[in-house]
């Protein structure tokens, strides 16, 4: 009985070792790609940066592509459980919407290597066969979540009924997306002071006209 519970021990530690393994490695991908770009993080300059051989990263991840999907994954796990729990707090439409857009940037800033990196994915990372390495279905479906929550308040009279939630959905985002690039290029960027401007506007496009005068 004591050799199995050694041994049951002993493959949680493994379990626990190779975990921490592959966050590391994770980790000097996203710092490696955020400073180089995609182009120039093969996979010997990430094991520079982990420290760690090149085999040690094959061991862990079937190849270079395999690593950049996760990191990409990752990101997006990390983007719904930050951003989740944020939503459910609000009750209203507004509250619901100014979250959204300035949470978002809050995770930029808390995120930033990583949504840099994530962004240098999407535009030049490819597969051997040419295909992305960026699965399109994480911002189609965050951009359709978006589209729910605007049509659910117009629904309710809350937003004004006269526009198209696709269409504002897709505005959101791409403010939204456009942010990393900024960022890149400006790295002492207020995104509490961007986020809140954000919000305004979009609060006053998406607001009930007559909710609007009446305010004034």
């Amino acid at each position: 009985m004591r050799s199995e519970s050694k041994a049951a021990g002993q493959e949680k530690d493994r379990t626990f070792i190779e975990t921490a393994r592959r966050a590391q490695i994770m980790a000097a991908a996203i710092d490696t790609i955020a400073e180089l770009g995609y182009g120039q993080a093969s996979l010997a300059r990430i094991a520079e940066t982990a420290g760690i051989s090149k085999g040690v990263i094959l061991y862990h991840f079937d190849g270079k592509d395999d690593l950049i999907r996760e990191v990409v994954s990752e990101l997006s796990a990390k983007g719904r459980a930050y951003l989740g729990p944020r939503l459910e707090a609000e009750k209203t439409g507004t509250g619901m919407l100014r979250t959204y857009i300035q949470a978002n940037l809050a995770f930029i800033r808390e995120n930033r290597n990583h949504v840099l990196a994530t962004v240098e994915i999407a535009l030049n990372g490819r597969s051997a066969d040419g295909s992305s390495l960026y699965d399109l279905s994480i911002r189609e479906a965050g951009t359709a979540a978006l589209q729910e929550l605007l049509a659910h308040f117009q629904g309710t009279g809350e937003f004004r009924a006269d526009f198209d939630p696709l269409v504002m959905a897709l505005a959101i985002r791409a403010t939204l997306d456009a942010v990393p690039a900024r960022l890149a290029r400006d790295p002492d960027l207020d995104l509490d002071h961007y986020g809140r401007e954000l919000a305004g506007l979009f609060q006053i496009t998406t607001t009930a006209y007559e909710k609007s005068v009446e305010e004034k």
